[in-house]
């Protein structure tokens, strides 16, 4: 219900005196020193999560600390960079800083929803960076993929079963799904590799003596920054007989440059720097930016879902350092 973790996010903050804003459940508000002239970091994550598994043995809504752990739906992904998050903006919130801050709870993220951090950046000033919060084990991610569903029809021709008629569509869209299987982009990226493509849904027939004339599939198509969204289309469709049609062209692959000032920083501090397949924010977010946090990517969307609580002690230790570092970095560059 993310109307209440929104409420409680928002309540957490005007505790605090800390004027926020609100569109539909994302929650947003400003350092006290704001400065129009000076450029703006974000930091965000969301409060939103999946549904809980059937595997689950404790109440997914209940949060439990139990052996260093703290257990409960979202602990993971991604409460405890989003809590981290939030204590490092309030640690900074009256300081004075070479940038302004802006701290984003986002809704919808699980669901790449248009209601999430989309609608909020219309009302945002420009944007120099982010920092989107999601569990890596404290390591940089510094590229991350797109995602592309594509829906493919392969056209036949109907027939009886019993004569040599008609053209079956699933035998013509066979055809596609080798190519697919085995196909492999032109162009690789040095940070996430290759582009991939699955074909995951395949639907055709209506009974058991009619040739079917159509044959519909689904494609999930995993997209690096060697290319932009269109440009992986549009290599798929050289290759495949179907007509093919995007669903969306919305969540592109991410990359930021190796001489950022952010990237700068990662390295002094001698973080891990990765690229991620994993889908986030970073795909809605049109400008640099950059995927840190604690809690570990292969613990989101499980049973039992948790995070340690010396994971969140470290996540807000790192954020406030890599902060301080960024802002000496951009005092230099600006002097």
């Amino acid at each position: 219900m993310e109307d209440k973790t929104a409420d409680l996010i928002q309540a957490f903050f005007e505790d605090k005196g800390i004027k926020t804003n609100r569109k539909g459940n994302n929650i947003w508000a400003f350092n006290k020193l704001f400065n129009s002239s000076l450029p703006t970091l974000l930091l965000n994550s969301h409060h939103d999560t999946v549904k809980p598994n059937q595997g689950y043995t404790l109440d997914p809504y209940s949060p439990v600390e139990k052996d260093g752990k703290l257990y409960g739906l979202g602990s993971n992904d991604a409460g405890g960079c989003l809590v981290s998050l939030m204590a490092t903006f309030v640690y900074y919130y009256e300081k004075e800083m070479p940038v302004n801050l802006v701290m984003v709870a986002s809704a919808e993220e699980e669901i790449s929803g248009r209601g999430g951090i989309e609608s909020v950046l219309s009302e945002l000033p420009e944007l120099e960076i982010a920092i989107v919060g999601e569990p890596t084990l404290l390591a940089m991610a510094v590229a991350e993929k797109g995602l592309m569903v594509i829906d493919a029809v392969v056209t036949g021709v109907a027939g009886h079963a019993a004569r040599e008629e008609g053209t079956n569509a699933i035998y013509e869209a066979l055809e596609d799904l080798v190519t697919i299987r085995d196909f492999k982009f032109q162009k690789e990226s040095p940070f996430l590799g290759p582009n991939k493509v699955s074909a995951t849904i395949i639907n055709a027939g209506s009974q058991h003596n009619v040739v079917p004339d159509k044959c519909t599939y689904t494609l999930d198509v995993r997209v690096t920054d060697a290319y932009t969204l269109e440009e992986a289309f549009q290599e798929l469709k050289t290759n495949l007989k179907a007509e093919l049609t995007p669903r969306s062209l919305r969540l592109k692959s991410s990359f930021i440059a190796d001489n950022h000032p952010m990237v700068q920083t990662a390295k002094k501090m001698g973080l891990g720097m990765y690229g991620s397949p994993t889908l986030s924010d970073q795909a809605l977010i049109p400008f640099p930016s950059v995927k840190i946090g604690p809690g570990d990517s292969a613990r989101s969307h499980t049973a039992d879902e948790f995070i340690y609580i010396d994971e969140l002690k470290e996540g807000i230790s790192l954020y406030v350092t890599l902060l301080e570092n960024y802002f000496s970095i951009t005092k230099r560059t600006t002097q």
